[in-house]
């Protein structure tokens, strides 16, 4: 057994004494979290002592005495590993404090369990060498990570969601094991080594129907939906282990077939970057009008996946040119913003946690002025924010940049199509970023700002030092990446080696790239301090006079004049109108003593709304008409089974 093994054996290990001792919460929350924290450190050991003899990770079991479950090691699935080990334990030390209610042990013994379940076979799908092993290890990982979305069953919206996340997972599992099936039945073999054999015309289909199955895991549109109900759903640690980590492994799947068919067609980098496009654009819209912090941050995901299949695109187009210097830009800024956007993702989470945890509710509308009572999270909560806007000199900003400069090396190109598409995906960064940045000033400073809206919100304090730590721990790494992105972006770099011949791209580029945008993010850092010490020494000895907000005329201002969310968002939103369904509910000053007025306003996701009119409507119409088969006649069962074999061999007989 090789350290890697044994890593996975005590978190398999420390997610099953939960089971045992959970009439004794305490000593089950410690015992858990030691070997949770022992488990991902083994695993962080094992991958960087092996780092340069990685075939020392590889190992393979017998399954069933007919097949092989084979596991190896390489730049990208270490690359994925890495958030694995180091965003989970953090979630675990949070869900200390965060599962802290009376009567609920065994349930959360059993999230204990999964969560550790969860963390093993994501790490075992960055390491599986052919399709039944990923397949095995993929769907524990989908099963397991339905039974933490379900921890408060209870509540129908709970289980709707639930039920809407494990019917997309496996609709996109069946697409995956479709794909290793035509690509198996082409190649002969297991391995994923073996899929460069197909012949180029099936590789194009292979690689699409991936696609759409590992999308559907990601987040792109329009197989997206299940992410802004489960996450709201979901405990906000799990939030983040599902956000922060688990879609990247939809990533590392479209990665992972990409590198193994060694695709060639420019078309299919073409596609790709199309889909980034229209998932960024679409995902950052639709979480500027939510109104639930969860669900908000839930689309946000779904939008730095579109930016991640940007870059990625980029990278296939130039390995199609043979431009490596757009294909290294492509791929290591898409690789680079998979982990900052694991890094921030699980800290907003984690923040969103805290303040529902604290106010008892997630709705923008209802909380406000958090800042003053929640003074550690709201401010790791802001680091959070400025990361994902893409700004400097928190780390957002530097795996962008260099997705940035893949589409601007796209420019270069004589192809009418390259390069509208590269001018097309300079302008959706550009917007993605600037609704970014819209979106989460409308958080900031709705939820954090101003004055308590609720009385909840008034009596809001802090979670604990188990909830505030991996905040800390994460706005800080925000930071440290920002202002040294240097060995970041060589690991990214690293990383993405296999994905190409970059045998003749420049090995000093990523510590050139890394130590000017170092150089610029220390700057700023200096300039910000110089012109805060300087509003200091000029407002030294100076009254600052204090007074109420004006009221427009007014004389007795409430909380209730403070902008809400929708009302920040309504005229952006309207601007996009095309693409996002908005429903308003208005009742209006019409009489000299009027009544109550009232105004509402919803936005819907018109991919959702697709596929609920598209296809749900027509099947449970179609099924409903069908349920006279099921009338409880067990001969007549019998006799469909015979009716059905007999059919299936005479097909195979023709």
């Amino acid at each position: 057994m090789n350290t890697f093994q044994l890593s996975l054996a005590i978190l398999v290990a420390g997610g099953l004494i939960p089971l045992v001792t959970y009439r004794h919460m305490m000593l089950t929350k410690w015992l858990y979290l030691g070997t949770t924290l022992v488990g991902c450190l083994i695993g962080l050991f094992s991958l960087f002592s092996s780092i340069h003899r990685l075939e020392d990770l590889a190992w393979s079991w017998p399954w069933l005495h007919v097949f092989t479950l084979e596991f190896s090691c390489d730049s990208l699935s270490v690359f994925f590993l890495l958030p694995i080990f180091l965003i989970c334990p953090l979630a675990c030390l949070y869900s200390l404090a965060y599962f802290d209610k009376a009567g609920h042990s065994l349930r959360t013994a059993v999230s204990f369990c999964c969560t550790n379940i969860l963390i093993a076979a994501m790490a075992l799908v960055s390491v599986a060498a052919n399709i039944l092993t990923f397949a095995l290890a993929w769907e524990i990982m989908s099963l397991s990570s339905y039974i933490l979305v379900m921890y408060e069953y209870e509540k129908e919206q709970t289980r709707a969601a639930g039920y809407l996340y494990f019917l997309f997972a496996q609709a996109g599992a069946l697409l995956i094991f479709a794909a290793f099936g035509v690509g198996y039945s082409y190649s002969g073999g297991m391995a994923f080594a073996a899929f460069s054999s197909i012949p180029e015309q099936v590789k194009f289909l292979v690689f699409f129907l991936a696609f759409l199955g590992f999308g559907s895991k990601a987040g792109i549109v329009p197989v997206h939906i299940w992410l802004p109900h489960a996450h709201p759903a979901a405990p906000s640690h799990i939030s983040a282990i599902m956000s922060g980590v688990m879609i990247k492994m939809g990533i590392y799947g479209i990665l992972r077939m990409y590198m193994a068919l060694a695709v060639t067609d420019i078309a299919v980098g073409q596609i790709v970057l199309a889909v980034g496009m229209i998932t960024g654009i679409l995902g950052i819209l639709y979480a500027l009008g939510k109104s639930h912090m969860k669900g908000l941050l839930a689309y946000s995901s779904v939008e730095n996946v579109g930016i991640m299949l940007i870059g990625i695109g980029l990278g296939m187009m130039g390995v199609a040119k043979d431009n490596m210097v757009m294909a290294g830009f492509g791929f290591g800024g898409a690789l680079l913003h998979m982990l900052n956007h694991s890094i921030y993702k699980s800290l907003l989470f984690f923040g969103a946690g805290a303040v529902i945890k604290a106010a008892g509710t997630g709705n923008i509308e209802e909380l406000g002025g958090l800042m003053k009572r929640l003074p550690v999270s709201g401010r790791a909560f802001l680091a959070g924010s400025v990361s994902i806007s893409g700004l400097p000199p928190f780390n957002g900003f530097v795996g962008e940049f260099l997705i940035y400069l893949a589409a601007f090396q796209c420019l270069n190109v004589t192809h009418h199509l390259n390069l509208l598409l590269a001018i097309l995906a300079i302008v959706s960064l550009a917007i993605i970023g600037s609704l970014t940045i819209f979106c989460f000033t409308k958080l900031v400073g709705v939820v954090y700002l101003g004055e308590p809206r609720t009385a909840a919100a008034a009596k809001a304090r802090e979670g604990g030092w188990a909830m505030t730590l991996p905040m800390v721990v994460l706005a800080a790494a925000c930071l440290a990446i920002g202002i040294f992105p240097e060995s970041a972006m060589r690991f990214a770099f690293w990383g993405m080696s296999g994905l190409g011949d970059f045998s003749r791209l420049d090995p000093d580029l990523p510590a050139t790239i890394g130590a000017n945008l170092a150089l610029g993010s220390r700057v700023f850092i200096l300039l910000f301090f110089v012109v805060f010490l300087a509003r200091k020494l000029l407002y030294r000895g100076k009254e600052i006079a204090q007074g109420p907000t004006w009221g427009c005329g007014f004389t007795r201002p409430t909380t209730r004049i403070q902008y809400t969310g929708s009302s920040f968002s309504r005229t952006m939103i309207r601007f996009f109108r095309p693409f996002v369904l908005i429903r308003e509910t208005v009742v209006q000053l019409t009489q000299i003593f009027p009544s109550r007025t009232v105004y509402d306003c919803r936005t819907e996701d018109v991919a959702e709304i697709g596929w609920h009119r598209g296809v749900a409507s027509p099947l449970l119409t179609v099924f409903g008409k069908l349920r006279w088969i099921q009338h409880g006649n067990v001969q007549l069962y019998i006799g469909y089974i015979i009716l059905t074999i007999l059919i299936v061999l005479l097909s195979l007989i023709v």
